[in-house]
């Protein structure tokens, strides 16, 4: 890497922050209402949350066949524009806490939009924020989900770390992210897609 090339950081942030700007000109990966119904979404969640579902980047459903209790208090990881963080603060309920965290702060800006207008800003909280550095106590939620964030960040261990002390003993873990088959040739490698070059 020359010192005139963004670090691999840098350089997912600012394709994440031109997805949320304009995700209608993401060409190199699926986004948007129709990659998440792809992935199982259902049509009324993503008319429930219209301005989170338009710059949806997910590869996948922490949430499919299980959604919070009410009163329980999740953290999104990597949040992106919302879809997921919100449904999960729909199931809630007033009572519960939702977080969203994520290092794209046009991400961050739309998926406050998004609570906004769906109502539930009230219980939804979302900040800017590493994954490997999380803005949170130790043992602070029920439910740690997370979209298509890991295989984005450049130390995982320390992502692993940080989502292990915010959990607490007990709770769950609900993680959807694509890897590489160490045994995977060129070829199906480049047939998978790319997500993060």
């Amino acid at each position: 890497m020359s010192a005139d090339s963004p670090s691999p950081a840098d350089a997912v942030r600012a394709r994440f922050e031109a997805l949320a700007c304009d995700p209608a000109a993401e060409a190199r990966f699926a986004v948007g209402p129709s990659s998440a119904r792809a992935l199982g979404y259902r049509d009324g969640d993503l008319a429930a949350f219209p301005t989170a579902a338009a710059a949806f980047a997910g590869v996948g459903d922490p949430l499919a066949d299980f959604l919070p209790a009410p009163g329980s208090r999740v953290l999104d990881v990597g949040c992106g524009a919302g879809l997921d963080l919100l449904r999960a603060a729909a199931a809630i309920g007033p009572h519960g806490r939702a977080v969203g965290v994520d290092f794209a702060p046009a991400m961050v800006a739309r998926a406050r939009a998004a609570a906004l207008a769906a109502g539930l800003a009230a219980r939804v909280h979302v900040v800017v924020a590493a994954a490997a550095a999380l803005p949170c106590a130790n043992a602070a939620f029920d439910v740690v989900a997370s979209n298509g964030a890991l295989n984005l960040c450049v130390d995982k261990p320390a992502v692993l770390r940080e989502t292990a002390r915010v959990l607490r003993a007990g709770g769950e873990l609900r993680l959807c992210d694509v890897l590489v088959d160490p045994g995977a040739d060129a070829a199906a490698v480049a047939r998978a897609g790319a997500w993060s070059d």
